[in-house]
């Protein structure tokens, strides 16, 4: 889903195949446990909104493209907490610094225009004690899988495509270089073989300490 811009053509086609990416077990599992209140970055037609579990408070969902948001607005209304959809970009979220406990990005962190800015505003409204759930497609690990992710980004056609989408993002580095101890990972493999876009289910917790994480310091990857 778009998160940095307004994509009127890709957000209906979006809006319609979305439902094939990401099987609902998945995305209950991205949510199960969740408490307080939640921050859902790119949260488009809000397709997740009726599987937040009863311990949610509330959930800010940011969604900056207009068609996605208007979706995102009727789920709202009959989804089982409280939802407040916004307007708004992942480099600058509206919402106010440590005022969420938990913050979700689902398949969001391949399209924003800067990673690094965007986990850095998730690390910057969760409080001390928070956590990131997310669930990505990342890059591939087989060398024809990265040849060809890399470059179908640099050649510009696929994020042209795909509202800004890039598929060769390390999305599991940039969250532990954002401040992040990652706690759960699974691998979800998608596609055949090298040529396969493999995704990851994941959690990860606030570090509160001096200097960056270490980025290799990730739990192993176990498939679903």
């Amino acid at each position: 889903m778009p998160a940095d811009a307004q994509h009127p053509l890709f957000a209906r086609f979006w809006s319609r195949v979305s439902g094939r990416v990401g099987s609902e077990r998945q995305r209950t599992q991205l949510l199960a446990g969740l408490r307080g209140r939640v921050v859902e970055v790119g949260a488009g037609a809000g397709r997740n909104f009726a599987l937040y579990p009863p311990g949610v408070s509330e959930v800010l969902a940011i969604e900056p493209e207009p068609y996605l948001r208007g979706l995102a607005e009727r789920a709202a209304a009959s989804a089982p907490v409280p939802v407040r959809v916004l307007d708004g970009l992942a480099e600058s979220l509206p919402v106010e610094d440590a005022a969420c406990d938990a913050a979700v990005t689902s398949l969001v962190l391949c399209s924003v225009a800067d990673q690094a800015v965007a986990l850095a505003e998730v690390r910057r409204v969760l409080t001390a004690a928070g956590e990131l759930r997310f669930f990505e497609h990342v890059r591939a690990h087989h060398p024809i899988g990265v040849h060809l992710q890399s470059r179908l980004d640099s050649s510009g056609v696929w994020p042209r495509l795909g509202a800004g989408c890039h598929l060769s993002r390390d999305t599991v580095k940039s969250i532990a270089l954002a401040g992040f101890s990652v706690s759960e990972l699974r691998r979800i493999p998608g596609g055949p073989g090298g040529l396969g876009i493999p995704f990851v289910l994941g959690a990860a917790l606030v570090v509160e300490q001096a200097g960056r994480p270490d980025p290799s310091a990730v739990p192993a990857t176990r498939a679903l």
